[in-house]
């Protein structure tokens, strides 16, 4: 016997090729809101962050940067990245902070943490803390048609912490299963759990139509549930992209809704995007975006109190962005931006004054180096 093993004992075959990668990226922007925030968050009343990117007004800053280490093999997988800015920042706000090791504080540093194995051929289970299955668009910026993310996508998980199976059935078919914390926490904030899948089918080599969803236990035993499905498609040199979402929410039998909602309904929410991307030149792109938000019961979209209406004013918001892209060199893109939004009330920021505006709107100017 030597260690504990007989001579010349077979030992399970070891994948025979580890491959892992480093990489980074960084996005540097300087917007300009036209409401002026007077804290410079771009936010009313101290209401929603609107949008997490660009997330403060008339500054320089570093919206998202990240390096990161990725590891492949024949067997197994996983990603280990931390993450910095202003966009981090606004969108891990809510992360529940309950008991003494929980909250932001930790969570917002870690973009992906997350190891897998392949079980099968074709079948992953991944564990960790890794990217959100809902949705058409990505947390990266670069990996985004347009430099800011719509309402959909800001409305939405962007990360999640669980167990996830995906299973890659043929060359156009992959589905996947997550459980999951709740809607987007690291932390806990009660004693339930969130599951979802996603559905992606290749309809054509350059179109793919996906659905996806998430049923989770929010706020004390209130019930939440998110559908959405979306497309994706290359037409020669224009890209389009696509998606509706509709969430439902069990109301608390306490909750002052506006306008009222009876104890026993749901409230719901809902949201589309439509963007489309052309290729002017091996260099140059413009990206076009129109949307819609409606979330009259403020489950997801907080806005804090408009003055000239009543406390906690609804959020039903149109919005229009035109952004252009210039690769100047192939890993580096300068992207710029002008979007607003119009709202049945006046939620956006008016400078110094009291009374807020129905309108918005921004220009925003990023320079992206990945790496």
């Amino acid at each position: 016997m030597t260690g504990g093993f007989a001579v010349g004992a077979q030992t399970p075959a070891a994948d025979t090729t580890i491959k892992i990668t480093f990489g980074g990226f960084v996005d540097g922007y300087y917007a300009w809101d036209f409401g002026r925030p007077p804290q410079f968050d771009r936010s009313f009343n101290g209401g929603a962050l609107f949008t997490t990117q660009p997330a403060r007004h008339d500054e320089f800053n570093v919206n998202l940067a990240f390096v990161g280490m990725k590891l492949e093999a024949e067997r197994m997988r996983g990603r280990f990245a931390l993450q910095a800015g202003t966009s981090v920042e606004s969108n891990y706000i809510g992360e529940p902070t309950i008991g003494l090791i929980s909250g932001p504080s930790l969570s917002r540093m870690i973009q992906e943490a997350v190891v897998g194995v392949r079980f099968a051929e074709g079948a992953w289970v991944d564990a960790g803390i890794f990217y959100s299955h809902v949705g058409m668009e990505g947390w990266v910026s670069g990996d985004n048609p347009t430099y800011t993310r719509s309402l959909v996508a800001d409305y939405s998980p962007y990360y999640q912490s669980g167990v996830k199976f995906t299973w890659t059935g043929t060359p156009k078919l992959t589905a996947q299963i997550d459980l999951v914390n709740g809607w987007q926490n690291i932390s806990e904030n009660n004693t339930g759990k969130g599951v979802g899948i996603r559905i992606d089918y290749a309809t054509s080599p350059s179109t793919t139509v996906s659905y996806y969803n998430i049923f989770s236990d929010e706020s004390g035993n209130l019930p939440r549930t998110f559908n959405g499905i979306g497309a994706k498609a290359t037409v020669g040199r224009v890209l389009l992209l696509g998606n509706v979402d509709v969430g439902t929410q069990i109301l608390p039998v306490a909750v002052t809704q506006s306008p009222p909602v009876d104890e026993h309904d749901r409230a719901t929410w809902w949201g589309f995007t439509a963007i489309g991307r052309v290729t002017l030149t091996p260099t140059v792109a413009l990206a076009m975006r129109v949307e819609r938000f409606d979330d009259p019961s403020q489950v997801v979209v907080v806005t804090g109190t408009a003055p000239d209406s009543i406390a906690n004013s609804p959020f039903r918001g149109y919005g229009a962005s035109l952004g252009i892209d210039w690769a100047i060199q192939p890993r580096i893109v300068w992207r710029s931006e002008v979007r607003g939004f119009n709202n049945n009330t006046r939620v956006f920021p008016n400078g110094l004054s009291i009374t807020g505006r129905k309108g918005d709107g921004f220009i925003v100017t990023a320079l992206t180096v990945s790496f």
